[in-house]
C-alpha cells in the first residue's frame, strides 16, 4: 500500500462521523423526469453499505454521470448502516438494493437470522475484512494477536469471522480477548490505548492514521481466506423473481459507476462531495485507490461484478468447517446466478 498523504489523513478525521450518519443532499432528488427513450423513470431506493464514505461513492457517480437515468431509473441514495440493517431494510420493503458483506449474508442466512434476499453482483472480489492495529503494539503477524485485546461491534462480520480466521492463521483464539465497541468509536478506542486492535476494513486506513496519529498495521483476512468475497449487491427475493430485467439493468448501471470511479477516483471524490457536503474528496479518492485491488482480483476473471458458484461453495464449506453455520447452504440459496454478471 502506498503511504497516504497528510491531506487525506487530516480530512478523514474531520468528516468520519458525519459521513456515517450523513444523508442525501437535495440534489439526489433532482434526477426525475424520463429516460433516454422518453419513458418515465422507475423510482428506486438504494442503500450504501455503511454511511457515505469513498468506498460507496460509486453509486453517487452512477447517478451523477447519468448511468442510472440512461437505464431508466430515478434513484434515491440513502446511507446504509451495515450488513444486518441493509438486509432488514431491503427485505422489509423500505429499499430495493444495497451492498452487504457477502460472508455476513451467508452467516445470517445460514444461522436463521435473515431470509428473502439474494445477491446479484459482487462489489469486491475479495473480503476487505481485517484486524487493524498501529505501530508500537508489537503486532506484526496474526500470531502476535494472542494475549491482546480487540474491539468491534458484537454483530460485525470481522468479529464473527475471527474464530475461522484464527484457526487458519494459526492463532489460539482462546488467548484473544474481545470487547464491545460502537462502530463510530472503534478507532478512538484504538487511539486511546484502550484496546490493541479493532475490526476494520482495509480501506479504513486513512482515518485510523489520523485519529491515532500512528502508522496503521493491517492484518487482512484475505491473506488466509482467499475465496471469501467482499461486499455484494443484494435485492429482495421478491424483486429478483418479479422484475429480473429491472434487476439486470440496475446492476449494470451501478457497476458502470463502480468501474468509472476506480478509473477516476479524484472525480468520484468530487462527485461524492457535491452530493454529500460532509465528504472530503481526497479521503474518498484514497479509499477508492485502496479498494481497486479488491474489486479487480486475479481470481475473478476480467469482468467486474462476477460471482463464481465454486468460490461461493468454498466459502460456505470454510464457514461450515469452522462451525460458524447452523444450517447447510448451497450457493444458489444466496446468489441468483441468472441475474449476476457473466465472466
Amino acid at each position: 500500500m502506498r503511504r497516504l498523504t497528510r491531506t487525506v489523513a487530516a480530512a478523514a478525521l474531520a468528516t468520519a462521523l458525519a459521513l456515517v450518519g450523513g444523508c442525501s443532499s437535495d440534489s439526489d432528488k433532482s434526477e426525475g423526469g424520463s429516460g433516454g427513450n422518453g419513458a418515465a423513470l422507475e423510482k428506486v431506493t438504494y442503500l450504501t453499505s455503511f454511511g457515505n464514505f469513498g468506498r460507496d461513492s460509486y453509486a453517487w457517480v452512477a447517478k451523477d454521470k447519468g448511468f442510472f437515468k440512461e437505464a431508466g431509473f430515478d434513484v434515491d441514495i440513502k446511507p446504509g448502516q451495515g450488513t444486518g440493517s441493509v438486509i432488514q431494510t431491503i427485505t422489509g420493503g423500505q429499499a430495493d438494493f444495497g451492498p452487504i458483506d457477502l460472508t455476513g449474508g451467508i452467516l445470517q442466512l445460514g444461522n436463521g437470522q435473515a431470509k428473502d434476499f439474494v445477491a446479484v453482483a459482487a462489489i469486491q472480489q475479495r473480503t476487505m475484512a481485517a484486524i487493524v492495529t498501529v505501530e508500537g503494539k508489537n503486532i506484526a503477524t496474526p500470531k502476535d494477536l494472542e494475549g491482546k485485546k480487540l474491539a468491534d461491534t458484537p454483530t460485525s462480520v470481522v468479529r464473527n469471522l475471527f474464530p475461522t480466521y484464527a484457526r487458519l492463521a494459526g492463532i489460539d483464539n482462546s488467548k484473544v480477548t474481545w470487547v464491545n465497541g460502537e462502530a463510530q468509536g472503534l478507532i478512538g478506542m484504538l487511539g486511546s490505548g484502550a484496546v490493541d486492535g479493532i475490526g476494520q476494513f482495509v480501506v479504513g486506513q486513512p482515518t485510523v492514521e489520523v485519529v491515532t496519529k500512528k502508522k496503521p498495521v493491517v492484518l487482512p483476512y484475505s491473506n488466509v481466506m482467499q475465496d471469501l468475497y467482499g461486499n455484494a449487491l443484494i435485492t429482495s427475493s421478491k424483486i429478483a423473481k418479479e422484475k429480473p430485467e429491472m434487476v439486470k439493468k440496475f446492476t449494470a448501471a451501478l457497476l458502470k459507476g463502480l468501474e468509472y470511479s476506480l478509473e477516476h477516483p479524484d472525480e468520484a471524490g468530487e462527485i461524492l462531495k457535491k452530493n454529500v457536503p460532509a465528504a472530503n474528496p481526497a479521503a474518498s479518492a484514497a479509499e477508492l485507490q485502496l479498494m481497486a485491488a479488491y474489486v479487480r482480483s486475479s481470481n475473478s476473471g476480467t469482468a467486474i461484478g462476477t460471482l463464481d458458484s465454486g468460490r461461493v461453495a468454498k466459502s460456505i464449506a470454510l464457514l461450515q468447517g469452522a462451525g460458524a453455520l447452523k444450517q447447510n447452504l448451497t450457493p444458489d440459496q444466496i446468489i441468483d446466478f441468472d441475474l449476476a454478471p457473466k465472466a
